[in-house]
């Protein structure tokens, strides 16, 4: 971990038209690495962020294998519905439940 001598802020090693410079965010200060000098050991690393699409979790249209309770549908009253947990929510929070009409397919859940 190295300082900007300029601002004092972190100086990140980044790749730029093939050479790995260290940039500092803050100020703009840049110089090259010595990649001669052996205790200098960089590793540059791409930050990845995801969708919450890609996050999304899908229970196939088939749900046999799911376990079945005795919960009333609200859309055809009927009484059986496969269920199934997910956390939706942060750690600290309760898993959300969802219900999937063993007779009609409609889906619904309770938080």
């Amino acid at each position: 971990m190295e300082f900007c001598p300029e601002c004092e802020s972190l100086i990140i090693p980044t790749k730029k038209d093939g050479k790995t410079l260290l940039i500092c965010k803050k100020c703009g200060y840049a110089r090259d690495v010595d990649l001669n000098d052996s205790n200098s050991k960089f590793i540059v690393q791409e930050k990845i962020s995801h969708s919450p699409k890609e996050k999304l979790i899908v229970i196939e249209e088939n749900v046999d294998t799911l376990p079945k309770t005795r919960e009333e549908c609200p859309k055809c009253g009927n009484r059986e519905a496969f269920w199934w947990e997910i956390q939706t929510r942060s750690s600290d929070e309760p898993s959300t439940k969802f219900y999937r009409c063993v007779k009609c397919s409609h889906t619904w859940r309770e938080y």
